[in-house]
């Protein structure tokens, strides 16, 4: 990165109101074992720059791998024309906003680095814990894998601004299928969701050497369990599920690019127009969201976004009461409301644009047992396997690997295909009660897919169980 920042100074165009050169190198490495067999290692690298001008109002970018002074100097003057193209066009007159302009150097946490553990030693891990998951005939697929990303990134402005982050992520999987006759179930570690910042330590953070047994018995459970009830009932939802709910139901409705149409042609709308901000009831009392990308171990923080704003804690909804939307610099320029710096681009050759990071349920008080304690029929359910919601981010329907019935206060019998569906716009408001912060777990998942063209980014979702009332639940014969 030293040798390159005078280049890319060097690379910035005169004559233009504002300029940012941001530049990424990104190194993936992935291994797997699947039925006790290694699987080959998977690896990439990919390193670029992206030039943002504005001129005349307008604002062009450029995205180049080729780092010579000549590739970046072409790079520029693309940039230039099409802010030159897009003059008298473009949705706010960018000369007019307010770019950042700070200074900065920060690291993400990295406590056992994944370069310091070999090849041979990855590979053992992953066949000791594959190896635990066959223990049963009945089990017919099983399969463990570590994938590891360090990020490195540096953004100039024409402003003074540089900012400096480095950060390393670890998402690991685990997943074990069995199979009776007609009947096939798959139980995982977490579904998509335990991933955080962070070495391999992270693993630890999710017992990933600890809970191979459990999940292989709780697949062969799952063969011979009854199809879940059918019908509105009382829904405690785990936090591994929880975390697709916040997703998609609040995270992608609340971006404010979505809000104001940019998505439509391509990830559709949203339920949630301007008007709604600052008074709407989104939810009970009981619900308060934050944007909270300052948690160094969750899979999206930063300190500052890929504009460069300050990443700083943000209230959302507060006591049920919608207070802002997820728009970043731009969007709120457009619409003259406040934001939080959340625009990000998922690699060198995207633009950045309004994306949610740490999203949050913030804890309760209502500890599970006492949750549970407090339903006479329900169900509980774990771990995301499927989930459809329409264009505007309000009707959905989600599945969950297991559930288990709460009869009188008290958990009993282990039901499958266990299924719930709402509106977004009423289904928040039903919630009842939310796990203290001792019973929140820091989850994200890597691959959200958003904008044209596509861009698949990192997000995270803190939650502790969650209660709500009324909610219809159906089982896989309905």
């Amino acid at each position: 990165m030293n040798n390159i920042e005078e280049r890319l100074r060097n690379a910035m165009p005169a004559g233009v109101d504002y300029c940012s050169i941001r530049y990424l190198a990104e190194r993936e490495e992935a291994v797997a074992v699947r039925q006790d067999e290694p699987l080959p290692v998977s690896r990439s690298e990919t390193t670029g720059v992206m030039i943002t001008v504005v001129t005349g109002g307008a604002l062009g970018y450029a995205a180049t791998c080729d780092l010579s002074p000549t590739g970046l100097s072409q790079a520029a003057d693309r940039a230039v024309w099409w802010a030159k193209q897009s003059a008298g066009r473009a949705v706010t007159d960018f000369s007019k906003i307010d770019w950042p302009a700070h200074q900065a150097e920060l690291t993400g946490p990295n406590l056992r680095p994944w370069s310091e553990v070999s090849l041979e030693a990855r590979y053992d891990l992953l066949k000791q814990q594959c190896a635990r998951l066959k223990t049963d005939d009945r089990i017919v697929d099983w399969s463990v894998g570590i994938g590891s990303i360090s990020s490195e990134s540096l953004l100039l402005t024409s402003h003074g601004g540089r900012i400096a982050q480095t950060h390393y992520y670890t998402v690991p999987s685990m997943n074990v299928t069995a199979n009776e006759g007609a009947e096939t179930q798959t139980r995982s570690l977490g579904g998509h969701s335990f991933c955080q910042q962070g070495g391999m330590e992270v693993l630890d953070a999710f017992g990933f050497t600890t809970e191979a047994p459990r999940i292989a018995s709780e697949a062969i459970e799952l063969l011979s369990a009854e199809n879940c009830p059918t019908g509105p009932t009382d829904l405690l939802l785990a936090p591994d599920q929880m975390i697709l709910q916040i997703h998609e139901s609040i995270g992608h409705p609340l971006e404010l690019d979505r809000i104001l149409g940019d998505e439509r042609n391509y990830a559709g709308t949203s339920f949630v127009t301007i008007d709604m901000l600052g008074s709407y009831q989104y939810g009970s009392d009981k619900l308060n969201i934050t944007y909270d990308p300052t948690r160094p171990e969750q899979l999206a923080s930063y300190g500052y976004d890929d504009e460069g704003a300050e990443a700083r804690k943000t209230w959302i909804i507060k006591d049920g009461i919608l207070l802002r939307s997820l728009g970043a610099t731009t969007s709120q320029a457009r619409t003259g409301l406040p934001g939080v710096a959340n625009s990000r681009a998922c690699c060198w050759n995207r633009p950045p644009i309004d994306r949610m990071a740490n999203l949050n349920l913030e804890p309760g008080d209502t500890p599970f047992e006492q949750m549970v304690a407090s339903v006479e029929r329900g169900v509980y359910m774990e771990t995301n396997c499927s989930w459809s919601i329409d264009d505007s981010r309000n009707k959905f329907q989600f599945g969950c690997e297991r559930g288990r019935l709460i009869e009188n206060g008290k958990l009993t019998k282990v039901v499958k295909n266990c299924n719930y569906r709402g509106i977004s716009a009423t289904f928040w408001r039903s919630l009842k009660a939310i796990g203290p912060a001792d019973e929140t777990l820091v989850m994200g998942t890597p691959n959200c897919g958003k904008g044209e063209p596509n861009q698949v980014i990192r997000v995270a979702h803190a939650s502790s169980p969650a209660l709500f009332e009324n909610v219809d639940v159906f089982g896989g014969e309905e």
